[in-house]
């Protein structure tokens, strides 16, 4: 189903309203870049997934946002980044990239050496993000933190319609990560769905550094990125407990013109 109405975009996806920011982002510094982003509800959560799981959704919707005619895709999500771009990527039919934690940034702006990679449950129990922190980190220790059940009131737009109830959630998360890790100040922000959280994370815990991993992504594109209109299409899968009504009314919530359009998985 190729899409005519936009000019070389950028294909964005992962399992839900999280890409919506990286695309967003990516808007904010090459305003005339056309964008598809793609809300794959029916796969969320990409967290609770298996390898070959991710392996499987990844794939197909890469292949749908290149038939969409998506010149370039970017991942946006850290656990199939880690766990299996590096294994797919040749295999895509365009260039795929991807959002990784930024170890090494955390390690380098951390004062006391206490740093927490925070991300989804398959990320953080993964073998791949292992290799990948004993890479990043240089022989020192890193923190990885299963921060799945704040990646849940994102999707569910809880952050949205109860803010009071997130902020309870998000304090009582990070005094329990304190407790974990005495000296604690900086964290990976390593799910696209935890940076919409970022002004909650600073101020429950405002002397802490919150870092997202995205920005590292924007130079990246450079190469691919065009002149065109700046619009943006989002089309998005749905199952029963993910309907693509709750994304029209995050959306509508966040005060974004967007009508998403559904696409079968």
């Amino acid at each position: 189903m190729p899409n005519e109405s936009l000019r070389a975009p950028i294909g964005v996806f992962d399992a839900g309203i999280g890409s919506y920011g990286i695309a967003q982002l990516i808007q904010h510094h090459y305003p005339s870049q056309d964008i598809l982003y793609f809300a794959d509800r029916a796969s969320f959560p990409y967290g609770a997934k298996t390898k070959a799981e991710l392996t499987v959704c990844v794939s197909r919707a890469i292949a749908r946002l290149a038939g969409m005619g998506a010149v370039a895709v970017v991942l946006a999500s850290n656990a199939p980044s880690v766990m299996v771009l590096e294994e797919i990527r040749h295999a895509q039919p365009v260039p795929v990239l991807g959002i990784y934690p930024p170890v090494s940034l955390a390690l380098a702006t951390s004062r006391t050496g206490q740093v927490a990679v925070m991300g989804v449950e398959s990320l953080v129990r993964s073998p791949e993000i292992r290799s990948y922190v004993a890479r990043e980190a240089d022989g020192r220790h890193v923190h990885l933190v299963n921060a799945s059940a704040l990646v849940q009131l994102v999707e569910e737009g809880t952050f949205l319609s109860d803010r009071p109830a997130t902020l309870e959630a998000v304090r009582s998360f990070l005094e329990e990560l304190r407790q974990a890790v005495p000296g604690l100040d900086v964290c990976t922000l390593s799910s696209t769905h935890l940076p919409w959280l970022t002004p909650l994370f600073q101020e429950a815990a405002p002397d802490i550094t919150f870092l997202d991993p995205a920005e590292s992504l924007i130079p990246q594109l450079r190469p691919y990125a065009t002149q065109g209109s700046g619009r943006m299409i989002c089309i998005a899968t749905e199952s029963p407990s993910m309907p693509l009504s709750g994304l029209q009314h995050m959306l509508d919530r966040l005060g974004v013109s967007l009508e998403p359009r559904l696409v079968h998985p």
